[in-house]
């Protein structure tokens, strides 16, 4: 070591490193007196991990993290010298400060193995003037790591006896976890659940469990569960999104006005649309007696603003409409909407949407965050992509690019393409084939010698997101393994998919996964079976919109739900929908693989406490 760099370090940690390399123990140094955390750990490991070195690394730990230095807390909290060595008192503390930089951190990998030694009664080991900070770190711990059903135990085991505030906004922490668990596992917790209050909330999560359950049988059965248990805390007061449900139950819309394009250019769009919110209509059984009125108006050639106003004259409770954009972005200037509106589209983002506006669509941008997660969560966090040159293309880049920055991920490059031109040199654009063979001219160059050369792919790509057509898809990915990226995984929005399964012409897409709705993944669902009977052609050649009109008219009764129950969802047939505070719905779609030619329903990407029944993959018929 040079004396310039000896006068680098800080006197403390000076100390120690010399008596440890003289084989001394550093007498009268604790690593609370250390300006690193190496230094701290020093210390600590040439006291020989004595509790007083210990809790000498959690002073230093603590000062850290009040002085917003999350990360020099880290790496002492996660050295195996706290993990291995801290007992009691110590341990305690030691957990205490971990979940404190754990969550500051928002670190879902040091969450995920935290969990799995930190007890549920963890946040009763300490005193009543610190027990409420615990019990918000322990919770906020378990959701990080995934583990919702030991957050929602843990605020059940702690939940207040008396004040009523506390216990409304337990109920609905609560609540949204028991919503987030997997069914297997709260059946689980349900077989050996011990105690009134965990017992009461597993039964009525699980009450509301029912694949398809309906609107009207949620309401009854929440109404059942009070009768059942009516000492229990979330009985009174319910959690605020079950109370919402119980309400709505009892107040559905009467009168509904569809605003659809059914002559003109997009006819057949607005057809299939109006289609499926009929069927969706009739296919529900819950409705009994009850009556609801639909007036159809066509749009083609009409000024949405005035239609919108004669609309409102008839007196409905919702307009579902309009489908085109700039029918919708002419209505955007209105402060308030007299008639709550669900359009069946995107304003531009330049437009402020009014009050009472609801917007739903098959958006590209929802599929292209949807991908950029499943990258980041399958561990792929670098990808490349190739997108068609166009507006709808500009819209996918800049939703995907976004998104990935947003995650901790990172496009590398995006290669624009035209159904064209030469593929095999956007392939070879794509993967910077061109740098690899300048780097061998530059060293024939330099050498003054030929030398033999094979190019290569640059080697810092995890995956390939892929935005085509079938026909062009088949002809993209053969191509990926003539230019040496045969091992990356491609995945791509549900344009890769003509909806039916076409296992001769798909053996060119082998191993391509892709994202697309519950409808043409789940071609055995009893709603797809019965329509597809009845209206074969329009199911056939419009699915996607067709599912689109079945799931406004689900939406029809539950956007007052979620636009005002935070986390709230609907389980649809373009998938799982939830809402922004914007009024946006945004859909989370589900997964395909293409194997043998056919595509394979794909499990989600599992958290640590969700079901990894990933070993049967179901062939789409």
């Amino acid at each position: 070591m040079t004396t310039r760099a000896l006068f680098g370090i800080r006197p403390a940690f000076f100390l120690a490193f010399v008596l440890l390399a003289a084989g001394c123990t550093p007498l009268g140094i604790q690593p609370d007196q250390a300006d690193s955390p190496q230094g701290a750990l020093a210390i600590a490991e040439s006291a020989g991990y004595s509790d007083t070195a210990l809790r000498g690394l959690l002073s230093t730990a603590a000062r850290y993290q009040d002085a917003d230095r999350h990360r020099d807390a880290r790496t002492i909290l996660q050295s195996e010298a706290l993990k291995s060595n801290a007992s009691g008192d110590t341990l305690h503390q030691y957990r205490l400060l971990a979940m404190a930089s754990i969550v500051a951190l928002d670190d879902r990998q040091w969450a995920q193995r935290f969990a799995q030694d930190l007890p549920i009664d963890q946040f009763a080991k300490y005193p009543p003037d610190r027990r409420a900070r615990a019990i918000r770190l322990q919770v906020d711990t378990f959701d990080l790591a995934g583990d919702y059903l030991s957050a929602a135990q843990t605020l059940i085991g702690s939940a207040p006896a008396a004040d009523d505030g506390a216990t409304a906004t337990n109920n609905d922490r609560i609540w949204q976890l028991l919503k987030r668990t997997t069914t297997m596992s709260l059946n689980q917790a349900a077989e050996k659940a011990i105690g009134y209050a965990q017992q009461g909330w597993l039964e009525l999560a699980l009450s509301l469990r029912e694949p398809g359950i309906s609107l009207e049988t949620q309401g009854k059965a929440v109404r059942a569960w009070q009768r059942n248990w009516p000492d229990h805390p979330a009985a009174s007061p319910l959690p605020g999104e079950l109370q919402l449900i119980v309400t709505l139950s009892e107040e559905r819309p009467e009168h509904v006005a569809l605003a659809l394009p059914l002559s003109g250019p997009l006819a057949d769009v607005g057809r299939a649309i109006r289609d499926g919110y009929f069927a969706a209509y009739y296919s529900d059984e819950e409705r009994g007696n009850e009556k609801l009125r639909i007036d159809v108006y066509d749009t083609h050639n009409q000024a949405f603003p005035a239609l919108y106003q004669d609309i409102h004259q008839t007196g409905p409770d919702l307009i579902v409409g309009p489908l085109d954009k700039k029918a919708l972005n002419a209505i955007a200037p209105q402060a308030s909407l007299n008639t709550p509106l669900l359009a069946l589209n995107y304003l531009d983002d330049a437009n402020q949407a009014p009050a009472q506006l609801y917007q739903y669509g098959l958006s590209a941008e929802d599929e292209a965050r949807q991908i950029a997660e499943r990258l980041v969560a399958d561990d792929r966090p670098q990808a490349v992509a190739l997108i068609p040159f166009g507006e709808w293309g500009d819209r996918i880049e800049q939703a995907l690019i976004s998104r990935m920055n947003e995650i901790g991920g990172k496009i590398l490059n995006v290669v624009r393409y035209d159904r064209e031109e030469n593929f095999r040199n956007t392939v070879a654009s794509l993967f910077d084939i061109g740098a690899s063979r300048q780097r061998a001219i530059t060293v024939e160059e330099t050498i003054g010698l030929n030398i033999e050369f094979e190019p290569r792919r640059r080697q810092d790509i995890d995956a390939i997101v892929l935005v085509a057509s079938p026909t062009i898809g088949r002809q993209f990915n053969p191509l990926f393994a003539f230019y040496f990226g045969g091992n990356l995984p491609v995945y791509a929005p549900s344009t890769i998919y003509s909806g039916s399964p076409d296992p001769a012409r798909d053996s060119d897409l082998e191993n391509v996964r892709f994202t697309d709705i519950p409808w043409m993944l789940t071609p055995d669902m009893s709603a797809r079976q019965r329509t597809s009977a009845a209206l074969p052609d329009v199911t056939q050649r419009y699915g996607r919109l067709f599912a689109m009109g079945m799931d406004a008219y689900a939406l029809s009764s539950k956007l007052q739900l979620l636009s005002r129950v935070p986390d709230s969802d609907l389980k649809g047939l373009t998938g799982t929908l939830s809402m922004t505070p914007a009024g946006v719905v945004s859909r989370d779609q589900q997964w395909a693989i293409f194997q043998q030619g056919k595509p394979v329903k794909l499990e989600p990407a599992v958290t640590a406490d969700e079901e990894k029944d990933t070993g049967t993959l179901k062939p789409i018929q």
